[in-house]
């Protein structure tokens, strides 16, 4: 056993088995913790270089140790490591006699809200193109029509001048 987690309010302990454990909410998690505030991959725990590292997987209510959110850190013996609000006390003998190596934070990776905890943090995706950049060349406008309004009904002619307006004002935008 490579340590253990330790309920702050009370419970069995969880042992510690395999250098690398996935915790979340799913049973195929090394940790299954059942409860609807944790997320179903909720944070990784490493056991590298003698010390117990944790790592949130983008959860939804994150991760805090010692009362601090974070996304990574190295957790020393008697810390408490917060996995969505249920809190842990982690108990292992470390087994180096070197400090943890510093965890390096790139200082732009969050936002403020993000670290102020108001905001969580998104999965990374693939950029939407923006409007003024097209990817594709605009498609051309089809010729207009020649529409005669003394046969529309007065819902119809409403409606063909809102739209007719709505195009002007759009082609008149900068």
């Amino acid at each position: 056993m490579l340590g253990q987690l330790v309920p702050c309010g009370g419970g069995d302990p969880i042992p510690l088995l395999k250098p690398k454990l996935l915790v979340g909410r799913r049973s195929q998690c090394d940790i299954a913790l059942r409860f609807p505030n944790v997320s179903s991959h909720h944070c990784e725990l490493e056991f590298k270089d003698g010390y117990w590292f944790v790592r949130d997987l983008n959860s939804r209510n994150g991760i805090k140790v010692n009362g601090v959110r974070c996304d990574q850190k190295w957790l020393l013996p008697g810390d408490i490591l917060s996995i969505a609000r249920h809190k842990y006390e982690i108990q292992y003998t470390p087994q180096s006699d070197a400090p943890p190596p510093e965890v390096e934070e790139d200082p732009f990776s969050r936002s403020l809200l993000e670290k102020a905890g108001l905001e969580r943090r998104r999965p990374s995706r693939p950029s939407r193109p923006s409007r003024s950049a097209p990817s594709e060349p605009p498609r051309p406008r089809p010729a207009p029509r020649t529409v005669n309004l003394d046969e529309m009904s007065e819902e119809e002619r409403l409606a063909w001048e809102f739209l007719q307006q709505s195009e002007q004002r759009r082609d008149n935008e900068p």
